[in-house]
């Protein structure tokens, strides 16, 4: 169960990168530079770890992961596929209710 009392902290990129920078830059566990600047420590290290991704800098046990660059692309092909699929299923629907109905006449009569 979560605690209601706890509010989820938002980061800037810029926030992050100097975070990220200030952990590379000082050669300090991820715990000591988190506590520094109050962060949490699991975010640091995923923001680390991103970074590292980015900056083609993964370990082995990184190695096929996406860059953000990658995850923001694949996030928008995402949400594509789903507004082209709603439409095809509203056409597919109209398409079945014109079929329904019957034709008018040909000709100006």
């Amino acid at each position: 169960m979560t605690n209601p009392s706890r509010t989820r902290c938002r980061f800037t990129v810029q926030q992050k990168a100097e975070a990220v920078e200030l952990y590379l830059q000082e050669s300090l566990s991820c715990n000591t530079v988190a506590e520094r600047l109050g962060l949490p420590t699991s975010s640091l290290a995923r923001w680390v770890r991103q970074a590292r991704i980015d900056r083609g800098q993964a370990g082995t046990r990184d190695q096929g992961l996406l860059t953000s660059e990658e995850c923001t692309e694949l996030n928008r092909l995402r949400k594509e596929v789903r507004e082209l699929r709603r439409e095809k299923d509203f056409f597919r629907l109209a398409a079945a209710h014109v079929a329904k109905e019957p034709l008018p006449p040909k000709g100006f009569a």
